[in-house]
């Protein structure tokens, strides 16, 4: 490969939360036993090089000495316009549709405060991204969820009768959409999209669409905005991307709306406005710039490759070797959401125990239940393929020991 996806990379004392904060925050790693380095596999973040091309441009604009205040330049809504259509064929997009956003959890908080008051019910899928349900709950906000209901093949399917049902019973008039889905990685069809966009227009329900994972899509997965799918989700939602988890940029901070709807697009822009948080940094505009470009979507391609690799790997050593332990393959991102009820049964065993095991052993998984999964422990596979493999290998050593169930 063109690309360095091989390099292990040293991040201590480089301001990365995956590595310097374990034994810190409530929900970090605690430190492993003597005689285990620290495998970070929790915060999602990836622990590749980001594109050269990114480096490139924020470097080039540093060298200029001055940082004072700015507009956006019209490149950067170019760069905006230039990936949307190529990746996911918006052919009509245009630069007043775009508006920059202070992280995509901002983001979704802006929209919902014009369209709910505090008490009022948001639905949100689960399994539920963590931060919707910090945020939201936050901000005073009542989540009603609709679960996620596996099929026969363990593939994640929306519940359209309960959604449309709970949508009636709560008075929801906001939906917070994940797609493609975190945790899970479902990377939903067209059918489905509409199918769930009916629901919301017969209910009149306003959508707010957390897209942010759209380019981390794994093996032929197609994403497919929300905002295509119907008249009404064209008019009737908003749209929230970011270069960040793309190609690893969290820390510079910067994401962006889409938003057909004039009278939408006013009243959101209003909003933030007189908050005066959507302040863009200069750096992540030319961060943005610098990755949606040729050389970074060459980039992004061999990424796609490594982690379809690394996640290929995993579900089928997982399934091999970790009896009791069961995962659904994911179409998009590099998080496994593992279920490990049977297991835990089997060894009377709580979830949390089972997760300080993998810890002792310097594998750094994460939480599972805090995204509402109750027997769950979630699993970030963006690292170099030996660094997963080794992993792995802890865990069906010390904990599952091949196929046989031991207790700790």
């Amino acid at each position: 490969m063109k690309y360095d996806f091989t390099s292990i990379i040293d991040r201590h004392g480089m301001d990365a939360a995956a590595i310097d904060e374990i034994g810190g925050w409530g929900i970090a790693p605690t430190k492993p036993k003597d005689g285990y380095d620290f495998i970070p596999m929790w915060v999602a973040d990836m622990n590749f090089p980001t594109a050269p091309s990114i480096t490139e441009a924020i470097i080039a604009r540093s060298k200029h000495p001055l940082f004072g205040y700015y507009s956006p330049r019209k490149e950067y809504y170019d760069a905006i316009i230039r990936w949307q259509e190529r990746h996911n064929g918006m052919k009509d997009l245009k630069r007043e549709y775009i508006g920059y956003e202070n992280g995509v959890l901002g983001g979704v908080i802006s929209a919902v405060r014009c369209y709910a008051e505090p008490g009022d019910s948001i639905l949100v899928h689960s399994p539920t991204y963590i931060g919707f349900t910090g945020s939201l709950r936050g901000n005073g906000y009542h989540i009603v969820h609709s679960r996620l209901k596996q099929d026969g093949d363990g593939i994640y399917r929306m519940d359209y009768a309960d959604m449309d049902a709970k949508i009636k019973k709560y008075h929801i008039k906001v939906a917070v959409f994940c797609s493609p889905h975190n945790p899970t990685g479902r990377v939903w069809k067209k059918e489905e999209l509409q199918q769930a966009a009916a629901i919301f227009e017969e209910n009149q329900v306003t959508v707010i669409s957390d897209e942010i994972w759209s380019d981390l899509l794994l093996h032929e997965n197609k994403h497919i905005p929300f905002q295509m799918v119907s008249p009404y989700a064209r008019e009737n939602t908003v749209a929230l991307y970011a270069p960040s988890k793309t190609f690893n940029l969290a820390g510079l901070i910067g994401s962006y709306h889409i938003i057909y709807n004039n009278s939408m697009r006013d009243r959101i822009r209003s909003h933030s406005e007189r908050t005066h948080y959507n302040s863009m940094n200069v750096l992540s505009m030319h961060a943005l710039m610098g990755a949606y470009q040729e050389t970074g979507e060459e980039w992004l391609l061999e990424l796609r490759k490594v982690l379809s690799r690394n996640v290929d790997y995993a579900v089928a050593y997982i399934r091999d070797h970790f009896e009791g332990v069961e995962v659904s393959k994911p179409e998009a991102t590099y998080m496994l959401f593992l279920d490990a009820g049977e297991w835990c049964r089997k060894n009377h065993k709580k979830i949390e125990d089972l997760l300080h095991a993998g810890w002792d052993l310097g594998v750094g998984w994460q939480d599972g239940v805090a995204f509402e999964g109750p027997s769950h422990i979630r699993m970030n596979l963006a690292l170099p393929f030996e660094r997963v493999q080794e992993a792995l290998k802890r865990l069906s050593q010390h904990i599952f020991t091949g196929r046989k169930v031991r207790k700790l």
